[in-house]
């Protein structure tokens, strides 16, 4: 048997460092066993997949060394590996499930499924579809589809009895059937759901070990099951352990910067980023941790994958990144490493009109663009919070800005000025007295210098982002509360929304 792993990202938002840890752990173990590692692309939410999100994925993944020997770029003998070329496979098997009498079609109406969410909340039980369609007759369901009644088609789970299963990490595991809702595989417009289109393709591409992170321990009986209604082998079941932030939650881009091209941008070497992340959720013999991708593959060993959560520590990774520096740069090859960074040409350019006009000696340069190159920004309590403003309400106006760029999905220079009057206009507080100081203070640790819209369109998504955060967690942060209450408000964006911020 030729050991087949792979990685499934799906093309929807910035390529995250969840994507770089799975791949990291797939690559390592197929290559310690002298197999294959193939890149697919899981492209079925169409409302959210993009084609330049696909590239990010490509791209963040190369950076960081990171190479794939099937894939969508690179073909290979199971093709297509992009899940939107391979619909009318997911159809085929969907209607062979119904065959095999391990599937129906449903026809619960929205209606009815916020029904039976409201009666399961009165109720105070779980929430959800009701199997109400589950049994009825061939003439039943020819007679629904006669009348052009939309329907899905949905997995038979049983009603009773366990799921038991070896995870090669976490050991035996047993889930009653009770808790495994009767997913859909097929919606109602024909396309597949991420639990169909998986598992078939697992199949067809002769995947032998699935290693993914411990989240996805709930989809795991649905897939048992299906590989059970057509009647194929099942692959083994590696679950690693989450990424958490240091409240010990799963990882999230709310309170961390979770994009792999902050990390690349932010001047981080490949190599000890990646080195880093296998210590998320592995240990070397002898508690070594500075090692090459190439050494963990030799002396690779999946006993050794932790079962817990593994905490994203940014001081590690910092001080990893200079022991890379220190060791494995030589002090010739510095300046030339730097350059590549940011210092080079291209980058410089973007720079010029911004400083041309500003600046009365070179030596000032450095003095106005230094934010361009630094990771930790110098925060004040004073210049956050002009004009007396209580420090949680300058959270929650920087916390409104990354929304608003988030709903335009633009993080750019039209992006941020839009977002800033969205922001002034919802909340009812002045636009250039408070929101901008709030915003120049966020992102440079200063008053004034370049213009931030500019400097905005420079710095990029990720490291926008990630200043927003970092001077939102500086002035105290936002409670899972506030925060829920904030959403709404935002949501709402009319005078209970000026109230709210005004109490």
């Amino acid at each position: 048997m030729t050991v087949r792993t792979r990685i499934a990202p799906s093309p929807t938002g910035d390529p995250h460092v969840g994507t770089a840890y799975m791949a990291l752990f797939n690559l390592v173990f197929a290559r310690h066993f002298g197999g294959k590692f193939i890149l697919r692309i899981e492209d079925t939410d169409r409302t959210r997949s993009r084609k330049e999100y696909e590239d990010n994925i490509y791209a963040a993944l190369k950076w960081a060394g990171i190479a794939w020997d099937e894939g969508p770029d690179k073909g290979g003998p199971f093709g297509p590996y992009r899940q939107s070329e391979r619909y009318d496979i997911y159809r085929t098997y969907a209607f062979e499930l119904l065959e095999r009498g391990k599937a129906y079609k449903c026809f619960v109406t929205p209606e009815e499924l916020a029904e039976m969410r409201e009666i399961a909340q009165k109720q105070g039980t779980k929430g959800g579809y009701d199997r109400r369609y589950r049994n009825l007759s061939p003439a039943e369901v020819a007679e629904r589809e006669k009348a052009g009644q939309p329907w899905t088609i949905r997995l038979k789970v049983p009603l009773t009895g366990e799921c038991v299963y070896d995870d090669q990490i976490k050991g035996r595991i047993v889930v009653p059937w009770a808790d495994v809702d009767d997913q859909i595989l097929l919606k109602s417009d024909g396309f597949p759901t991420y639990h169909l289109a998986n598992v078939v393709d697992d199949h067809l591409m002769e995947i032998t070990h699935v290693i993914r992170g411990d989240e996805w321990m709930t989809s795991t009986p649905k897939h048992i099951l299906l590989y059970e209604g057509f009647g194929w082998k099942a692959p083994t079941f590696m679950h690693m352990p989450l990424l958490l932030g240091k409240d010990g939650k799963k990882l999230s881009k709310r309170k961390n910067p979770t994009s792999i091209f902050y990390y690349r941008d932010s001047g981080y070497l490949p190599e000890a980023f990646l080195n880093f992340m296998s210590l998320m959720g592995y240990s070397m013999p002898e508690d070594k941790e500075i090692y090459s991708v190439e050494e963990l593959i030799k002396l690779f060993d999946p006993k050794r994958i932790g079962v817990s959560g593994a905490f994203f520590d940014y001081q590690k990774l910092e001080w990893l990144n200079q022991q890379y520096l220190i060791n494995k740069i030589p002090e010739g090859d510095l300046w030339a490493r730097i350059k590549e960074w940011s210092f080079n040409d291209a980058f410089m350019q973007r720079l010029m009109p911004l400083a041309h006009t500003r600046i009365k000696t070179f030596g000032e340069f450095m003095e106005l663009c230094s934010f361009f190159f630094i990771n930790h920004i110098p925060h004040s309590m004073e210049m956050l919070c002009p004009k007396g403003l209580a420090p949680d309400r300058a959270c929650f106006l920087m916390q409104a800005i990354i929304w608003s760029m988030d709903e335009q999905e633009n993080w750019g220079r039209e992006g941020i000025e839009k977002a800033t009057h969205q922001v002034a206009e919802t909340f009812g507080v002045h636009h250039k007295k408070v929101v901008m100081p709030i915003l120049y203070a966020a992102l440079t640790g200063r008053l004034q210098g370049p213009p931030l819209y500019d400097s905005v369109e420079i710095l990029g998504k990720d490291r926008t982002r990630a200043r927003l955060l970092q001077a939102i967690e500086f002035l105290g942060g936002i409670s899972n509360k506030s925060m829920s209450t904030l959403a709404k408000a935002w949501e709402k964006k009319d005078e209970t929304t000026v109230a709210l911020f005004q109490q």
